[in-house]
């Protein structure tokens, strides 16, 4: 492998999107030893730490949006991004600029072994993708002296890049379902197990009770570690009132009186997340300095891109990517309140359990029509492939369009009144959507 002389966030950004090919995933003693060499960045910050199956960003998303309208400096570390690689570093509310990216991305580039990489030696390090990503965001977050720095994770916990900070101020784990079971192993307690390894000493933990299997792993490792912990379920809040774009709900608080809140958007998913993610805040015990009001404020306030997003009237995109994504995704659609048509968008990648995920859009009847697409990625599962599999199932019409912009495009002109369109199957789906509408 050569140096290459690097001088602009794009050369960066196009150097990264080639790192996979030649590296594979390290240690966390690997990747906390080279956190030392930057100067252990992670350790002038306040950390709260993201894992879980689904809803990750959005509690994420709500995490920061409360902490920011309580008058912190939040910066916040997620994946994947839609457009640009810099969606994944927000610090006081704004993207990192290319330069500071190209400044960090340098800082590390300098630091990496190049005589024994350019002579292929053993033990030569060089980050995966991911965990390039990761150290950028330490030494950008680290010079923006935040007050909380969210992280979220990659896959898994216990020994994703993220896992090496070497403290914590909370543990969050949202809901937990059957996905890269090749890596994290093919139950839910083993899939939680994973998860759980980012609960430490000395931080409380928080998660979501899917089920009696991933409750009972969570509560003995929080017992391992003599943590405070609190698991959210659906006995936390209660639904009030569903508006067209907006849902009203009440959380049982932790302390004092219930709560209501309201959030900006259709996903009835999101109640689970945003309850999460106010209990987490409860956790941090910053009672004291975030009110109910901030609370209220931080949650309506908040926006999640691709997250059930109207990115044009009647037009719906959601990065559900797996089959309990594709069953939130249709328990809001079935109760979206719309009395015309629906129509939907789908693609997915292939290392997906896609053939339920299509069992169960199949069997929803919710869709006048559904066209079927190839995204742009060489995951992706072809159009054609999908359509035999819609196909097998009864009263299912379908069409195939391998390009995403031709379908989207033919969705849009063709659409009758009253009729919705919604997108889902893949975050890099309705990241071509976005970037197709940006254009």
């Amino acid at each position: 492998m050569e140096r290459q002389n690097i001088t602009t966030f794009e050369q960066a950004a196009k150097y990264l999107d080639g790192v996979p090919r030649f590296t594979s995933k390290h240690t966390i003693a690997e990747t906390k030893a080279f956190l030392q060499k930057l100067g252990n960045p992670d350790r002038q910050m306040r950390i709260i730490h993201v894992a879980g199956t689904n809803g990750k960003g959005s509690v994420c998303a709500y995490l920061r949006s409360i902490l920011e309208a309580a008058g912190y400096k939040v910066a916040l570390f997620t994946s994947p991004h839609l457009i640009c690689i810099r969606e994944r570093f927000v610090a006081g509310g704004e993207m990192v600029s290319e330069e500071e990216f190209l400044g960090a991305f340098l800082r590390i580039y300098d630091l990496l072994d190049w005589g024994g990489l350019e002579r292929d030696q053993a033990g030569a390090y060089h980050p995966t993708y991911f965990e390039y990503l990761f150290f950028i965001a330490m030494v950008l977050f680290a010079e923006k002296t935040p007050d909380f720095c969210i992280l979220e994770t990659g896959v898994g916990g216990r020994l994703d890049a993220t896992n090496a900070v070497w403290r914590k101020e909370l543990a969050v784990i949202t809901h937990i379902s059957f996905d890269h079971v090749g890596v994290l192993g093919d139950t839910l307690g083993k899939i939680a197990y994973e998860k759980a390894g980012i609960m430490q000493t000395g931080a409380p933990a928080v998660w979501w009770n899917t089920c009696g299997e991933t409750e009972l792993v969570f509560r003995r490792r929080a017992e391992e570690l003599g943590i405070l912990a609190y698991s959210v379920s659906e006995n936390d809040y209660s639904f009030s009132n569903f508006k067209r774009k907006s849902i009203d709900f009440c959380l049982h608080n932790l302390y004092d009186r219930d709560v209501t809140l309201t959030l900006r958007t259709i996903a009835a998913y999101q109640m689970e997340n945003c309850a999460l993610a106010v209990r987490g805040i409860q956790a941090l015990n910053l009672k004291e300095s975030i009110t109910p009001e901030q609370i209220q404020k931080g949650v309506a306030d908040c926006f999640w891109a691709g997250r059930m997003e109207e990115v044009r009237e009647e037009v719906y995109v959601d990065g559900a990517h797996n089959e309990d994504g594709i069953r939130a995704f249709l328990e809001t659609v079935a109760s979206d309140g719309h009395s015309g048509s629906r129509s939907l968008l789908f693609g997915v990648m292939k290392d997906k359990d896609y053939e339920s995920m299509v069992r169960e859009l199949a069997g929803s009847g919710l869709f006048e029509r559904i066209c079927l697409t190839h995204v742009r990625s060489s995951r992706a599962l072809e159009a054609g492939a999908l359509a035999e599999l819609f196909g097998g199932y009864q009263g299912c019409v379908c069409e195939a369009c391998e390009d995403v912009e031709a379908a989207f495009r033919g969705m849009c002109e063709s659409r009758r009144d009253g009729e919705r369109i919604y997108v889902a199957g893949s975050l890099y789906l309705v990241g071509e959507i976005k970037e197709l509408l940006k254009a």
